[in-house]
C-alpha cells in the first residue's frame, strides 16, 4: 500500500473542506434554511436576558405580581420558540445529509471500480473500507453539526458582546480580556490536532486491514495455529490507536480546560465589579442581572469551541483521504475522448459482437477441429499425440495450416497479435528493466495458443493485458486489427472473457456468479451450457437450491476445483470472441479435467484463445504454443516441434517429453 500518511503543516482545513461543495451544492438550499434557524434560535435565547432585565428593574422592583406572571409567560414562550426552531434546524438537516452521504459513498465506490488494477495491487483493502465507512460518517457528522455550529456559535458570540457591551462597557471589556489568549490556544491546537486526527484514522485502516485479513485468511490461521500471532498483531494495532485516541483526549482536555477557565475567570471578575458598581449606584440591579444572564448564555458557544474545533479538523481529515481514492487517475478510454468507438469505425455492432459470430468462420472452425479429430480423454489423447512424431507433425501442420489459411481470409490483422509490446509495472524501480519486452505474437482467429514458461516469467501479467487489466508501456495489442487502446473497455470486455487461476466468488448465487460473464439477456439455458462445458452442472445440481444457492464469501464454501469450474463456466457462457484462461485446470484431478479438457475444444472451436499452461494436459488444448523466457517469446510452434528443438521448453515439459521419448524408444 502506498504511504497515505499526509503532511498536515500546510495543509488548509477550510480549503480541503470546500472540495465538498458540489456535493453540497444540491441540498444547499435547506442547509442554508436550517442554518438560519439555528441562528434565530440561538438569538432567540440572547431576548431572555433582556426580558430579566425588564422584570428586575419594573415588576419585581415596584412590587407588581401581574407583571411578573406576565415576564414569565414571555419566558415561556422564548423557551418554546426556541427549542421548536433548533427542532426545525435538525429536521432540516437530516434527510439531505443522508443523501450527500450516499451519494459520496457511491461515488467512492464507483471510483474504485473504474480503478487500474495497479491501484488496487498497492492499496490495503481496510484502508479502502475505512474510506468508504467512518470517514463518510465523520463528514456527515461535520456537516450535520459543526459546519452549522461554527457559524450559529459565531453569530451568537458576536451579537451577545454586542448586547453586553451596550448594557454597560466596562464590564464588556472585562469579559472580553480572555480573547487573545483562547485564539492563540485554537490555533495551536488545530495544528496539532490535525496531524494526531489524521494518524488514529490512518490506524483505523490498519486495524480494519488486519481484521479483514484474519477473516477471509481463518482457514489459514487456524490450519496453522496462528490464532496467537493474529491476537498480539492485533494487540499492538488496537494499542498503538489507543495512544493516539489518549493523544487527541489530552489535546481536547488542554484546550477545554483553558476555553472553560478564563471565560469562567472573566465572568467571576465581571460579577465582583459589576456588584461593587450596584452598590455605588452605578449600576441597576438589573442591568446587571441581564449583563451575567448574556454572559453565562454564552458559555456554551464558547466552551464548544474546543470540540467543534475538533469533529472540524477530523472531517477535513475524512475529506482528506476520502479524495486521495477519488483524485486516482481512473481508467479512460482513448476512444471515448475521440467521440467514436471502433465498432462504430468498423461498421459493426458491439452486441453482435458479443453473440453469435458468423456462420462462415464457425464453420470454418469446426471443420479445422474436425481436421485435428477430437479427443476424448487425457490418457487416449495423450497416446494418440505420442503415435509417430512424423506423423503427428504432419497433422499438426496440417491444422496450423487451415489457422493460416483463415488468417488469410481475414486478413493478416485478424485475431489477437502483439506488436513489440513492452511492460513495466508502474510501481517499479526507476530504471529497472522491463518485465515484459519486444512481445510479438499472433493468435489466429479460431486459433487456441498456450503459453508457456518458468515460474515468475510473466504469463500471467502478459494475459492481464489483454482485458486492459494492466496498460502496456509501449508497443500495441490489437483484436481484428483494432487497437484494444482506441476500444471502449465495456465493448474490449464484452468481447474478451477471461478466467483466473485464483478464482474468485462473490457471496451470491451460483448462478449470479456464473452469469456475470453473459449478456444481460442471458438466463438458464446459457447458465446450463457453462455449467456443462466446466463440468459443473453435478455438483452444483446437488446443493440445497441447485444454481440458487448462494455460496459463502470469497465462495469459501466450495472446494478449490469446484470455484475454479465456476470460473471457468463464467468465462464461457457469454461466447466471447477471444478467450483469457491462466491455467484454469490446475486445481482438478485427473479424471474431471479429462472431461473438462473434452467439452472445452468444443468452445475452443469457435473462439480465439490464450491459454496459460503449466502441464503438457493443458498445452494439448492448444494448436500452438509460445514459450515466454527472459521476457520476450522466444520460440512458437506445435508441441511436438518445440520438443524436438528447444531445450528449455522440453525441461518444462519433462515429464511429458520423457514419456515421449519412452515411447520412442520402445517403437
Amino acid at each position: 500500500m502506498p504511504t497515505t500518511r499526509a503532511t498536515t503543516e500546510d495543509r488548509s482545513a477550510v480549503r480541503t473542506l470546500l472540495r465538498l461543495w458540489p456535493y453540497v451544492r444540491p441540498v444547499r438550499a435547506r442547509l442554508f434554511t436550517a442554518a438560519f434557524v439555528a441562528v434565530v434560535a440561538s438569538c432567540t435565547g440572547l431576548v431572555i436576558p433582556l426580558v430579566l432585565k425588564w422584570m428586575v428593574d419594573g415588576p419585581v422592583a415596584d412590587r407588581d405580581p401581574r407583571g411578573v406572571w406576565l415576564g414569565a409567560l414571555y419566558l415561556f414562550l422564548l423557551g418554546v420558540a426556541e427549542a421548536l426552531l433548533f427542532g426545525l434546524r435538525r429536521w432540516l438537516v437530516a434527510r439531505p445529509l443522508s443523501r450527500v452521504e450516499a451519494q459520496m459513498r457511491a461515488g467512492l465506490y464507483g471510483r474504485l471500480q473504474r480503478l487500474p488494477v495497479s491501484f488496487h495491487d498497492r492499496w490495503a483493502s481496510g484502508q479502502l473500507l475505512s474510506r468508504g465507512t467512518t470517514d463518510l460518517m465523520l463528514l456527515r457528522q461535520f456537516l450535520a453539526f459543526p459546519l452549522t455550529f461554527l457559524l450559529v456559535n459565531g453569530v451568537t458570540i458576536l451579537v451577545g458582546v454586542v448586547i453586553m457591551l451596550a448594557q454597560d462597557w466596562v464590564l464588556g471589556l472585562v469579559i472580553l480580556g480572555p480573547t487573545i489568549p483562547v485564539m492563540w490556544t485554537c490555533a495551536v491546537f488545530e495544528r496539532r490536532y490535525a496531524t494526531v486526527a489524521r494518524a488514529a484514522q490512518d490506524q483505523v485502516g490498519d486495524l480494519t486491514t488486519l481484521v479483514e485479513e484474519s477473516v477471509l485468511g481463518i482457514r489459514i490461521v487456524k490450519g496453522f495455529g496462528r490464532h496467537r500471532g493474529q491476537a498480539h498483531a492485533f494487540r499492538e494495532l488496537a494499542l498503538t490507536l489507543r495512544g493516539t485516541e489518549l493523544r487527541k483526549a489530552r489535546l481536547l482536555a488542554v484546550i477545554w480546560g483553558v476555553i472553560v477557565t478564563l471565560p469562567e475567570l472573566a465572568i467571576g471578575a465581571a460579577l465582583v465589579l459589576g456588584v461593587v458598581r450596584v452598590s455605588d449606584g452605578g449600576l441597576s440591579t438589573g442591568t446587571l442581572v441581564a449583563f451575567l444572564s448574556t454572559a453565562l448564555a454564552l458559555r456554551w458557544p464558547v466552551d464548544s469551541i474546543g470540540f467543534l474545533l475538533a469533529m472540524t479538523q477530523e472531517a477535513a481529515t475524512a475529506t482528506e483521504r476520502y479524495f486521495e481514492a477519488m483524485d486516482e487517475t481512473p481508467e479512460e478510454d482513448s476512444a471515448a475522448r475521440h467521440g467514436e468507438g471502433p465498432a462504430a469505425r468498423h461498421g459493426e455492432d458491439s452486441t453482435a459482437r458479443h453473440g453469435e459470430r458468423p456462420a462462415a468462420r464457425r464453420a470454418g472452425n469446426t471443420a479445422n477441429r474436425h481436421e485435428k479429430g477430437p479427443a476424448i480423454g487425457h490418457d487416449r489423447d495423450s497416446a494418440t499425440r505420442r503415435e509417430g512424431s512424423t506423423a503427428s507433425g504432419r497433422a499438426e501442420d496440417s491444422a496450423a495450416g487451415h489457422s493460416k489459411s483463415r488468417a488469410t481470409a481475414h486478413g493478416d490483422t485478424a485475431g489477437l497479435r502483439f506488436e513489440n509490446v513492452r511492460f513495466r509495472y508502474p510501481d517499479a524501480e526507476p530504471g529497472s528493466p522491463p518485465l515484459l519486452t519486444r512481445i510479438d505474437l499472433h493468435i489466429r482467429p479460431g486459433e487456441s495458443m498456450a503459453l508457456v514458461g518458468a515460474t515468475g516469467s510473466g504469463k500471467t501479467t502478459l494475459t492481464a493485458l489483454v482485458p486492459r487489466l494492466h496498460e502496456i508501456t509501449s508497443g500495441r495489442i490489437t483484436l481484428d486489427g483494432v487497437d484494444i487502446a482506441e476500444m471502449p473497455r465495456e465493448e474490449l470486455r464484452a468481447r474478451v472473457a477471461v478466467a483466473f487461476e485464483e478464482p474468485t466468488l462473490f457471496s451470491a448465487s451460483v448462478g449470479e456468479n456464473v452469469l456475470m460473464g453473459a449478456r444481460p439477456d442471458a438466463g438458464v439455458p446459457e447458465l446450463e451450457r457453462a455449467l456443462d462445458v466446466a463440468q459443473a452442472a453435478g455438483f452444483v445440481h446437488a446443493l440445497p437450491q441447485g444454481a440458487g444457492t448462494r455460496v459463502g464469501e470469497q465462495g469459501l464454501s466450495l472446494s478449490g476445483g469446484q470455484r475454479q469450474r465456476l470460473a471457468l463456466a463464467r468465462a464461457v457462457v457469454g461466447r466471447p470472441d477471444f478467450l483469457v484462461l491462466d491455467d484454469p485446470l490446475s486445481a482438478l484431478d485427473v479424471h474431471t479435467e479429462a472431461a473438462v479438457e473434452a467439452a472445452l475444444r468444443q468452445v475452443l472451436a469457435d473462439t480465439t484463445a490464450l491459454i496459460v499452461a503449466h502441464r503438457p494436459s493443458t498445452v494439448l488444448l492448444a494448436d500452438r504454443v509460445a514459450l515466454l523466457s527472459g521476457g520476450r517469446i522466444a520460440a512458437v510452434g506445435t508441441h511436438h516441434e518445440l520438443l524436438r528443438t528447444n531445450a528449455e521448453y522440453a525441461h518444462l515439459m519433462s515429464g511429458e517429453s520423457g514419456h515421449s521419448r519412452d515411447g520412442e524408444e520402445s517403437r
